[in-house]
């Protein structure tokens, strides 16, 4: 099953951008997503169980280096990704 994830990163702190920029560049070491970028947030595609998996280990490790973090995601069933 496939499904698509708008993700946004707001580290509390100052020097945000290099947590967000990080969290992007781990997302898009993955062959298995297609990631898209914009000014407000990052979207995610993928197979379901995996999407989950990957976003489990990457939020966990942004925690991990940048304790005061929130993330906000929307989640919706199928590929709705924009046709490029």
């Amino acid at each position: 099953m496939k499904v698509s994830v708008e993700i946004s990163l707001y580290p509390l702190d100052e020097n945000y951008i290099p947590p967000i920029q990080g969290f992007i560049d781990q997302l898009n070491t993955y062959d298995e997503l297609k990631v898209v970028e914009n000014t407000m947030s990052t979207q995610v595609y993928g197979e379901y169980g995996r999407v989950f998996e990957i976003l489990n280990t990457e939020m966990m490790r942004t925690h991990q280096v940048t304790p005061k973090a929130a993330f906000v995601m929307k989640v919706l069933h199928g590929d709705l990704s924009p046709e490029v």
